[in-house]
């Protein structure tokens, strides 16, 4: 049976074992605290963060749940990011992954949520036996040097920029026929990702262009020394004007790295940088499954276009 599992719980039991699948470069303590972090903020507050199934008085099998909103032109539509599906190894193979998504799917639906989706990382078969549907997603990698190497006026955010980020973002994601949309709660969830310290052997990058109290332009990503690039997580601009400084903000993340790389963003954002190199990605990529009749009238008016499209439907910032 599906349960809460309370944060400390969920340090004791499932980060031990997990940390070898998702602790990447970060020591156990700081995988430890970046759980904590967004567990005991605002928006990790928000709902139920971990759920499982106990069996023999422990943690078998868990979960993160993510609270979101899905933009469908002028509808709003609720949906449940999940993160972290982990089954312990001396567990694997009884089938308690699928009993713990199928409850919760029918939990979720009969709560009035509309949709549900995950990044899958490994086996996205299995996710599709549950109704997920996987969508296109895409890598773009450019030269540094085929980026405008003139000055950008770019500086790190202030506390007081982050309104003025949000709305140059909204600005430009309000072209698309349908997104995840960013509350202030979620912004605050990213500021936790972006504001941890820096993994090993990567520099994160923060930069945006003032305007009075508008950003023209803003640029977010890591550079990663070992593979000389810059990864840009996030980006976004305003007018001709924000347009025409992007490129030179993003090389001046790069700095002296020679690649630039980030998940294909949607074409009118696409547009603003030089063509690159493009290949399918294979993990961490968009699958979802809708839950009410609403999202199944979404998802027949958009379905068709959405899979056959070549960029990625989300933002590399919303990957859970």
């Amino acid at each position: 049976m599906l349960t809460a599992i309370s944060p400390e719980d969920y340090a004791r039991e499932v980060l031990p074992e997990s940390f070898a699948l998702w602790g990447a470069r970060r020591s156990f303590e700081r995988y430890v605290g970046d759980f904590f972090a967004v567990a005991g903020s605002a928006y990790g507050k928000r709902r139920q963060f971990t759920v499982g199934v106990r069996a023999s008085e422990r943690i078998v099998c868990s979960c993160k749940l993510y609270d979101r909103e899905l933009r469908w032109g002028e509808k709003r539509l609720r949906a449940t990011g999940i993160g972290a599906v982990f089954t312990h190894p001396a567990e694997r193979g009884r089938g308690y992954a699928s009993a713990m998504l199928g409850e919760l799917l029918d939990e979720e639906r009969a709560a009035g949520c509309d949709l549900a989706f995950l990044f899958s990382d490994i086996h996205p078969a299995f996710y599709g036996k549950l109704g997920f549907v996987g969508l296109p997603s895409r890598v773009l990698t450019l030269r540094a040097a085929s980026l405008d190497g003139s000055p950008a006026g770019g500086v790190p955010p202030e506390p007081r920029d982050w309104a003025a980020i949000r709305r140059c973002f909204d600005a430009l994601e309000s072209q698309r026929a349908w997104a995840l949309r960013r509350t202030p709660l979620v912004w605050d969830w990213m500021r936790l990702k972006w504001d941890a310290p820096a993994d090993e052997g990567t520099q994160p990058v923060a930069l945006a262009v003032r305007r009075g109290r508008e950003v023209a332009a803003y640029a977010f990503g890591r550079r990663v020394l070992g593979a000389d690039t810059f990864v840009l997580d996030d980006f976004a601009f305003a007018g001709d004007e924000g347009r025409a400084l992007l490129p030179a903000l993003v090389r001046a993340g790069a700095g002296d790295l020679r690649r630039v790389s980030g998940w294909l963003p949607p074409p009118f954002a696409r547009e603003a940088l030089p063509r690159g190199s493009v290949r399918a990605r294979k993990s961490a990529f968009l699958m979802l499954v809708p839950l009410s009749q609403l999202a199944r009238h979404w998802w027949k008016a958009a379905g068709e276009e959405t899979l056959a499209a070549h960029w990625d439907a989300v933002w590399a910032a919303d990957h859970l």
